[in-house]
Formats: C-alpha cells, sequence, structure tokens
C-alpha cells in the first residue's frame, strides 16, 4: 500500500501563536501515525515562488492523510493555524513501484 504525504509551504506571521498550532497538532499526528520528514529548514527555491517553510508528513496510507486532515483535532489546530499564517497544502499518495 501506498504511504500518504502531506506537503505544505508555509509563511508564518505569528510565530508564538504558531507554535500554539504546532501543540495543537501534535494530538491529532499521534493518533494518525503522521511523521515529519521535512519540518521548516533550511532550502534553496530553484524554480517558482515558493514559500518560506516547508514540510512535508507522512502517513501510513493516502487514506490516513485525508482522515488526520478531516478530524476534529487537526481542524481545531487548523484554526489557530489559519489566523497567523498563509499556505498551500497538498495531500498526495507515494509512489508505490
Amino acid at each position: 500500500m501506498a504511504k500518504g504525504y502531506w506537503i505544505g509551504h508555509v509563511d508564518v506571521d505569528d510565530p508564538e501563536v504558531y507554535e500554539r498550532y504546532r501543540q495543537a497538532n501534535a494530538v491529532p499526528f499521534a493518533e494518525y501515525g503522521a511523521r515529519f520528514l521535512v519540518r521548516g529548514g533550511k532550502q534553496e527555491v530553484r524554480e517558482g515562488n515558493l514559500r518560506k517553510r516547508t514540510v512535508v508528513i507522512e502517513f501510513d496510507s493516502y487514506d490516513k492523510a485525508v482522515a488526520c486532515y478531516g478530524s476534529a483535532g487537526y481542524q481545531a489546530a487548523k484554526e489557530i493555524r489559519d489566523a497567523v499564517s498563509t499556505g498551500d497544502l497538498v495531500i498526495v499518495e507515494g509512489y508505490d513501484g
């Protein structure tokens, strides 16, 4: 079964409040088995325009990735994030070839 991934690009306007989002998302991420592969860090944009922060989160399956995003726990955390950041997020199925 192919894994599922969240790939996000985010600009954070208020790091202190964003930290509350990170604390709030810990519970649903643990519940759905999320593993951070990339969480910020140094990046070099070679093509196009991206936001300042990149995040890649791995789940055991695409279905778990989608379910985590729709969960009440994550949606509560997302409300915190939405007020202090601008971002783009895609949920994608991994290649299982």
